[in-house]
């Protein structure tokens, strides 16, 4: 059989030699966008060393467009080819559905590179890290469900009545999820608003401890009894809440009280002593010391000091070491803590 009778044998709509070329240019095509892959990624690893940012956004669109370009160069070269109505319609439609998703990919990957680093350099106090982890899931649902609805327009969905639909479910959805988005919305509100951060020790209602981690919808907390606590954001955003990070100092009431027999000079003695061991210590501001008044069984005196750290254990240190001074001190003045007591008269008949 002749060669050129074989070219000329028709398999479906089409000859031996349609198909033949059809192939020819899809291979040549191939070929050439391989060729222009290896010659980019050359490029990309010379500009790696200069510009890393760049690299990495070559790369990416590298790894997007290039499927695009293969699905395009096989629809390309089949043009001249007789194919049923139905078929060119899956291509063309398969075409659109993988650009699509390239394109929605960059713009996810690129958007979420440029915010996860601002925030990673703007917030560090805030731990950016997972903070942009939690942000940027939004942001990607976002981007994505426009990327659907744009493919499904470009298919000749009715978007309208596809939307007003999801509309009449979107408010019995609304309504069942109110207090999730209000965890959300108030997600957002402690990340601008900073009423605290990761690692903060905080105290809210009954509650108290350091913040573990700060979620989409819950904040944990590990209390000081070792149980961690988990809140929503919307309790956590209308509760008051004392945060100790940013404590500079700590602020002491001392009461004691001192027998009535003691004398007034012992008792002016007693205030100089409890003044004299509060300045005694490192990092103290005392505020004031007196003899308040008289009490039922006691002779009552008041200090008032700061303690210059933050830490509550070194605050509690303090706070012994001036216990400590002040009872070795009156002992040996003679001067007795009083404790409640009755003295009971009796009248001889």
């Amino acid at each position: 059989m002749d060669w050129l009778q074989i070219f000329e044998t028709q398999f479906g709509d089409n000859s031996v030699r349609a198909y033949a070329v059809s192939l020819a240019v899809c291979a040549s095509a191939w070929v050439l966008i391989s060729v222009a892959g290896c010659l980019l990624q050359r490029y990309l690893r010379e500009l790696k060393t200069h510009a890393a940012g760049m690299a990495r956004f070559y790369q990416m669109l590298k790894e997007a467009l290039w499927p695009v370009l293969y699905f395009g160069a096989l629809l390309f070269s089949a043009r001249d080819l007789k194919l049923p109505e139905s078929f060119l319609k899956l291509a063309q439609a398969g075409l659109a559905a993988i650009a699509t998703f390239q394109v929605t990919r960059i713009i996810a990957s690129v958007s979420g590179s440029y915010l996860e680093e601002t925030f990673v350099k703007k917030r560090n106090s805030f731990n950016g890290m997972r903070f942009s982890s939690g942000f940027l899931t939004v942001l990607r649902f976002v981007i994505w469900s426009l990327g659907i609805i744009f493919l499904l327009a470009n298919l000749g969905v009715n978007i309208s009545a596809v939307l007003a639909g999801l509309g009449i479910g979107g408010v019995a959805v609304a309504l069942a999820s109110q207090t999730i988005l209000g965890d959300l919305f108030n997600y957002f509100v402690i990340f601008f608003d900073k009423p605290f951060e990761e690692d903060d020790f905080i105290a809210v209602d009954d509650y108290m401890g350091t913040i573990e981690h700060i979620g989409i919808k819950t904040t944990k907390i590990r209390s000081l009894d070792g149980e961690q606590i988990i809140l929503p954001n919307t309790s956590l955003t209308s509760s008051r809440i004392r945060n100790y990070k940013h404590m500079e100092k700590r602020r002491v009431l001392m009461k004691l009280g001192v027998t009535y027999e003691t004398s007034g000079e012992k008792v002016k003695r007693a205030v100089e002593i409890v003044r004299t061991q509060i300045q005694g210590q490192q990092d103290t501001l005392i505020d004031r010391v007196h003899f308040v008044g008289f009490g039922d069984s006691a002779l009552n005196l008041e200090a008032a000091f700061y303690i210059l750290q933050t830490d509550y254990v070194k605050c509690m240190d303090t706070r012994q070491e001036i216990n400590f001074g002040i009872m070795q001190a009156f002992r040996s003045e003679g001067i007795e803590f009083a404790y409640p007591t009755q003295t009971v008269y009796q009248k001889q008949l």
